[in-house]
């Protein structure tokens, strides 16, 4: 039996697949990363909710980022969840 494909790399095809420019992808990924290490490297299919909010809350209060940067990291994140993992976000 094959070994399951990285997550990123399963991203990286449903977003060639979906005609997502290369700076969006990059992008994504970018922020698909910071999230799984938030969350001490454990798989964003098991993390919820409140795991998601806790990140944008600390992207806002703690790295102080833009409100334009929240609203890109919550785009990979929904992207990551309803095309990647074809789970309800």
């Amino acid at each position: 039996m094959s070994k399951p494909r990285p997550l990123g790399e399963r991203a990286k095809d449903v977003m060639r697949l979906r005609h997502v420019s290369p700076r969006t992808e990059k992008s994504y990924l970018h922020w698909m990363r910071r999230f799984h290490e938030f969350n001490g490297r454990r798989d964003p299919a098991k993390v919820g909710q409140a795991e998601v909010t806790a990140f944008l809350n600390d992207l806002a209060v703690s790295k102080k980022v833009a409100a334009s940067t929240q609203n890109q990291a919550l785009c990979a994140l929904i992207f990551l969840y309803r095309h990647v993992l074809q789970l309800d976000f």
